[in-house]
């Protein structure tokens, strides 16, 4: 390792990758599920999470935000909870032992059979910036140290603009009416997109710089291919991703975007818009190559993912993950710009023994020389 590189805190490492240059190694972030953590922190005797991630060395804290103060929703039934959206979600659990998860199942979308933006706009659930408690947000970026600071908001809630729409007016229906009531579309979208700009600028304030990055989260891919065509992302997403882009920018942030899938089409539409970090990169999903995806967007974005965890996490054994790890090091450490995670949580289904050979991998590839 070159002596001039050695003992750089997490904030100044992030900093120089995201400048695309080397830093003394390759930045390491830590996606898992809550069941993937809790079976971790038992399997190494750690108590909390911080104690964790100092275990495995990750670059990277999460602040989550502020806390909310909401009216209290109306009763929706036994193990329906409701979120800021009005949303109605159920908790469905699956596996068992330590293999056991759960996720959050749409339960009833209240937007779903409104015909108007009339009728949009009188819908009473839409929440308000004012619910939530900013005065802690300083000190709690505070408390991180020298790590990196991430603002992600909470999983249900992160700043977005098609995933809200799709859990207020359902899935079906939302793409149905970006084809066929795109009126519908655009007033969903100005109120989800004017709530998250005042939200947001209140968290920045209230931070006082002490955020790094600022993520935002749309699922713009499928398996295949993007969700819509450029120009449909063109006509109801580019305004406001670029909005969001230049609020953080504003506060002098670099931004994340997470999207699943295969999302090519559109990197030249990110990269216009401002958009530094690309978290994800789905390695299984169609044209999303790390090696393809530095080679011709490198000099203008840097990606954040790449490890599978569609086959190889769970289902490969730990020499598996350590020649995966070697390959996207080899490609995508060269000039920096490059930060090194799965492409998404941990799941539950996967082996203890292929965590920990991923970190240990990680810490072997991910030195400069």
């Amino acid at each position: 390792m070159n002596p001039s590189k050695d003992l750089l805190t997490s904030r100044i490492r992030v900093a120089r990758a995201l400048a695309h240059q080397e830093p003394d190694r390759v930045p390491v972030d830590f996606w898992a599920t809550g069941e993937v953590k809790r079976v971790l922190k038992r399997h190494l005797g750690f108590e909390t999470e911080e104690e964790l991630l100092n275990y495995l060395d990750v670059d990277f804290r999460v602040l989550s935000g502020p806390v909310c103060h909401r009216p209290p929703a109306p009763e929706a039934g036994e193990g329906i909870s409701t979120d800021i959206w009005g949303v109605q979600r159920k908790t469905v659990t699956f596996g068992n032992g330590d293999h056991q998860g759960s996720y959050q199942e749409l339960a009833r979308s209240p937007l779903e059979a409104m015909e108007s933006v009339e009728a949009i706009d009188r819908y009473t659930g839409w929440p308000s910036p004012d619910w939530w408690d900013y005065n802690s947000l300083a000190e709690d970026c505070r408390r991180v140290g020298d790590k990196c600071v991430v603002f992600v908001g909470d999983r249900m809630d992160r700043t977005a603009q098609l995933k809200p729409a799709m859990y207020l007016r359902g899935v079906e229906q939302i793409m149905l009416d970006m084809a066929l009531n795109p009126e519908i579309v655009d007033g969903i979208v100005e109120h989800i997109t004017e709530y998250y700009l005042e939200y947001n600028r209140r968290v920045f304030e209230a931070a006082r710089g002490g955020i790094d990055i600022f993520m935002m989260g749309d699922d713009f891919g499928t398996q295949t291919g993007p969700m819509m065509s450029v120009e449909m992302w063109e006509r109801f997403f580019e305004k406001g991703f670029r909005q969001y882009i230049a609020l953080a920018h504003s506060y002098g942030m670099k931004v994340m975007h997470h999207t699943c899938g295969s999302v090519r089409p559109l990197i030249p539409k990110f990269i216009d818009a401002g958009l530094d970090i690309l978290q994800s990169l789905q390695p299984r999903a169609a044209n999303m190559d790390l090696g393809e995806l530095k080679k011709e967007f490198g000099a203008d974005l840097c990606f954040h993912g790449s490890m599978d965890i569609q086959e190889t996490m769970p289902r490969g054994v730990p020499d598996d993950i350590r020649a995966e790890v070697c390959q996207r090091m080899r490609v995508g450490k060269p000039g920096g710009g490059f930060i090194i995670c799965t492409a998404h949580n941990i799941q539950p289904d996967t082996p203890v023994e292929n965590i920990l050979a991923l970190f240990d991998a990680y810490k072997e590839y991910a030195a400069y020389e």
